[in-house]
């Protein structure tokens, strides 16, 4: 682990910059909003139901599927931090409103009939005794809020907006505790930091403990100053970090964003790209680890300019036509298909294929003699299944695959698909649905069952790209050119290893095997 700090504390660094300035931001924006509709609904008794129960219901929708809504959404949605926020706003309103209308509504009844005897108008009333009185109360609401915000924050890293997440997700990608802890732990500081920091500040403004703690604020007070300028200092070092890139932008051929999934392997293949266009002097935007099919919907509304993609998921999952075993006519439709309805060309196919894998474990496989599908279904009702979201609800996945081999298990576990070989290397399950190409397959000592009723469709490696990227970039269509046929699907299981089994750098081994295979 220290090894780990050594070499990477400047990207680590930059990840907790990045979060913190998500979460600053955020909860900036949710007090202008939230501070002032607090305010407005002690003054208007009838909008205080229906406003706090609109922040209640924000606050119940699942992160995840409140990034879905907004991608679609011109001006507030996208992909990148833009979005992140907007979401993280949404999640930082309740306590604040709540804790507003609670505090205010609190003041004594007497306080504020005596300023009103005293000649106060409404407006100094309200911020010269009830706002000072009720502060205490606003900055605890404002204290969750952050709180609450620093958490969320973690999933923003699923919509390319950066933080800490994004080390949490590659850690349960890879299995790898120093990646995990490099994102949990600061993260866990972080809310701390700042749960210490805001009680502090409470108390300042708490007009029943100011007395009493008067005499010991002094080293409190000292604390609360070094954690904001902490992190003022932590932002800075974010703002510095998100414009110092752009410094070689005068030396740029061009511009080209590249998406990537959220798996080991569309990372790679991304990364061979962009490293391809760097060495030609093309600035190159990285949009990696975009969650489900948030790839192709960056991709359309042109977010971003190419990404990986398989065949076969292009053919069932965007498209929607039913699954055929022909790797010919799934590549010339979804070419013919893709350049129709949303101007984004097919490359040719990159020389692997990857198809999900039905994996058991190898000892069960030597055991029981297992070589195909239909050898394990006889095995399946005393067998716990485990699978990832993507296999349960795509055309091509659990459904009909169950229906194809009439399966039947004791349990099937839906989870995230990174933790299924975990938990059958674990003997937590029994059987998964992994990739083809996934080098921890023989990390494991997994073994691949074979398809033997040509159930799953061909999954051909190619790039999507935007006509008007290859238009504006004409490296970049001659540099997929060169990748057509490059990769074998022994070496796609390699690179993968390199990563999810030896814990390596991607951008170093993307730069090896560039150099090996004479690509720059």
């Amino acid at each position: 682990m220290i090894e780990f700090l050594k070499a990477n504390w400047s990207d680590i660094l930059s990840h907790i910059a990045q979060h913190v300035w998500l979460v600053f931001i955020s909860i900036a924006i949710a007090i202008v909003i939230a501070l002032p509709m607090g305010i407005l609904i002690t003054r208007q008794k009838r909008l205080r139901g229906p406003i706090l129960g609109i922040a209640n219901v924000m606050q119940t929708i699942p992160s995840l599927a409140l990034f879905g809504f907004l991608i679609p959404l011109p001006f507030i949605g996208g992909i990148g931090p833009r979005t992140a926020i907007v979401a993280l706003v949404f999640y930082a309103l309740l306590p604040i409103i709540r804790n507003t209308v609670t505090g205010i509504l609190g003041v004594d009844k007497s306080v504020r009939e005596a300023a009103v005897a005293m000649g106060m108008t409404d407006r100094q009333v309200l911020f010269k005794v009830e706002l000072p009185l009720a502060m205490s109360v606003i900055l605890t609401g404002v204290r969750v809020a952050v709180v609450i915000t620093i958490g969320v924050a973690i999933i923003a890293a699923e919509v390319s907006a950066g933080g800490l997440g994004e080390y949490i997700f590659r850690g349960l990608r890879m299995d790898d505790s120093r990646l995990l802890l490099a994102g949990a732990v600061p993260s866990a500081l972080m809310a701390l930091i700042a749960d210490f920091g805001f009680t502090i500040i409470e108390k300042r403004f708490d007009p029943t403990v100011m007395r009493a703690t008067k005499a010991r604020n002094t080293p409190l007070r000292m604390i609360a100053w070094l954690t904001l300028f902490l992190g003022i200092a932590v932002m800075i070092y974010a703002a510095w970090r998100a414009i110092h890139p752009q410094s070689n932008v005068g030396l740029s051929h061009g511009h080209v964003t590249v998406g990537s999934k959220d798996f080991t392997e569309s990372v790679l293949l991304a990364e061979i790209v962009a490293q391809m266009l760097e060495a030609q002097n093309i600035e190159v935007d990285r949009r990696f680890d975009l969650a489900g099919n948030l790839s192709h919907t960056a991709l359309v509304s042109g977010q971003i300019d190419l990404y990986p993609e398989y065949t076969g998921t292009a053919f069932t999952s965007i498209l929607h036509h039913q699954t055929i075993s022909d790797p010919k006519v799934v590549y010339d439709q979804v070419k013919q298909e893709y350049a129709s309805n949303f101007e984004v060309e097919v490359s040719a196919p990159l020389g692997f294929e990857n198809t999900f894998a039905i994996l058991v474990r190898g000892e069960d496989a030597r055991r029981l003699n297992l070589k195909t599908i239909s050898d394990a279904a006889r095995y399946t009702p005393q067998w716990r299944a485990g699978f990832g979201q993507d296999f349960m609800s795509r055309q091509d996945g659990y459904p009909g695959f169950s229906r194809a081999y009439g399966l039947r298990f004791a349990s099937v576990n839906e989870m995230a698909l990174d933790l299924t070989y975990t938990a059958l290397a674990s003997r937590k399950v029994d059987l998964i649905a992994g990739n083809s190409t996934d080098g921890r397959i023989a990390a494991l000592d997994l073994v691949q069952l074979e398809d033997d009723r040509h159930y799953f469709p061909p999954y051909e490696a190619v790039f999507l790209a935007r006509k008007d990227a290859l238009g504006r970039v004409n490296e970049l269509r001659q540099l997929l050119q060169k990748l057509s046929g490059a990769i074998s699907t022994e070496e796609m299981r390699k690179l993968n290893y390199e990563v999810d089994g030896q814990k390596r750098d991607k951008r170093i081994i993307v730069h090896e095997w560039l150099i090996k295979n004479g690509f720059v």
